[in-house]
């Protein structure tokens, strides 16, 4: 009974590594090409292949070792290079533009 609820704990473990591999991938293939270089980071391309083989071997491959070494990768992206890029202006995701009171030349300040 106890190694079911292990072998149920490591599979959702699996999955959580499988989910957050493939936002790490989206993320990455959003970002522009151009942002890899003013962050002082590998390109694009890298990244790309990187965290696509990681899904890859995620989904197909269940070896532990690789899985863990597409983890390491997949980290190092979101905590590393994703605030770096988002920090020039070409990470993916959404975008905050200021409040609700902007106008198209700044905050409306209602004739004061």
């Amino acid at each position: 009974m106890l190694m079911a609820g292990f072998d149920s704990l490591l599979s959702w473990v699996y999955v959580g590594m499988l989910v957050f591999a493939v936002v790490a991938f989206v993320l990455a293939a959003l970002a522009r090409e151009d942002a890899y270089r003013a962050a002082d980071k590998q390109t694009k391309k890298f990244w790309l292949i990187i965290l696509g083989v990681t899904v890859l071997v995620d989904f197909f491959l269940g070896m532990l070792f690789l899985m863990i070494a597409g983890l390491v990768a997949t980290i190092v992206f979101m905590v590393d290079v994703r605030p770096a890029l988002q920090r020039v202006g070409g990470g993916g995701g959404p975008r905050r533009r200021g409040s609700s009171s902007d106008g198209p030349y700044g905050p409306y300040n209602g004739n004061r």
